[in-house]
């Protein structure tokens, strides 16, 4: 899996659950604690709010979340092609 496909379902994760550890997401992802660090402050830096508590993980900032991305059938078939 390439970064932004890591970085894009970590979001995801983040929005589906609470809270989550490095430790748990590198074990998901098989990358090290050290890239999940790396890849938090990208998320961060690109303007999600991520919250850090330390000992116990990371979580958005409550009310957060991605918009659904609507396609029109022709872009949809584009993605596909």
């Amino acid at each position: 899996m390439n970064r932004v496909d890591r970085l894009f379902a970590i979001t995801l994760i983040l929005q589906h659950k609470q809270r989550v550890r490095a430790q748990d997401l590198a074990r998901t992802f098989e990358v090290s604690e050290r890239t999940i660090y790396r890849d938090m402050t990208a998320l961060s830096e690109s303007g999600v709010p991520i919250v850090a508590l330390p000992g116990e993980g990371y979580e958005l900032a409550e009310g957060y979340f991605l918009r659904p991305i609507t396609l029109t059938p022709e872009e949809a078939r584009a993605l596909f092609l």
